[in-house]
């Protein structure tokens, strides 16, 4: 959590010296590529065959850069990718599953000028993804052994709505996880996740 109000404050004080070279981000009527950062936190579970114990909500950090492409001269749709770190799994007061991935999203967003300053886009796709780290407590065993249980790979699908003013960035969202991502075949368990993101788009 520190890291993520230290990263937060650095944008905060950064972003007026973006802001006075440009109005925003991109231009929805002219610009065909664009790319940014973002940071933000999940609020993350996951369902499936999984002890009642640890069916809460855990928090998480995501962190990425991302770069966008216009895919139509007529219309404003972007076609967006990147490389996020993302924390999830679930928790429940001392029984904790941590899932961190790395996390590649392929995602469609359709720009709509809301006023002369600020864009809408909402935006859907899915999001790939693959485990780097994570322990199941108590036991403390990795989340991606046979005994944590978790196979690395996953797939998700994402919904959700952003909003650019003057370079400034914000999104949230909902993750729904596709795969089964239990390493037992007569187990199911699937990483879901609501996100908030902030950033700056250049």
């Amino acid at each position: 959590m520190k890291k993520f109000l230290v990263a937060i404050v650095a944008v905060l004080f950064a972003a007026p010296s973006f802001a006075q070279y440009s109005s925003g981000g991109f231009s929805l009527s002219e610009s065909t590529v664009y790319y940014g950062v973002r940071m933000g936190l999940n609020f993350a579970t996951v369902t499936g065959d999984l002890p009642s114990d640890v069916k809460g909500a855990k928090t998480g950090f995501n962190f990425g850069g991302v770069l966008g492409l216009r895919v139509s001269q007529t219309t404003p749709i972007f076609l967006e990718s990147g490389l996020y770190y993302t924390e999830r799994g679930c928790k429940n007061g001392d029984n904790k599953i941590g899932l961190t991935y790395f996390e590649i999203p392929l995602l469609i967003k359709y720009g709509i000028q809301a006023t002369d300053e600020i864009a809408v886009l909402p935006y859907l796709g899915p999001a790939f993804g693959f485990g780097i780290a994570g322990k199941v407590k108590p036991g403390n065993d990795s989340s991606f052994s046979s005994e944590g249980g978790f196979n690395r790979p996953d797939v998700g699908f994402k919904i959700g709505c952003g909003a650019e003013y003057n370079m400034l960035y914000l999104e949230a969202g909902y993750q729904i996880g596709m795969a089964n991502i239990a390493r037992d075949d007569n187990k199911t368990a699937h990483g879901n996740a609501f996100f908030i993101n902030f950033g700056v788009n250049f």
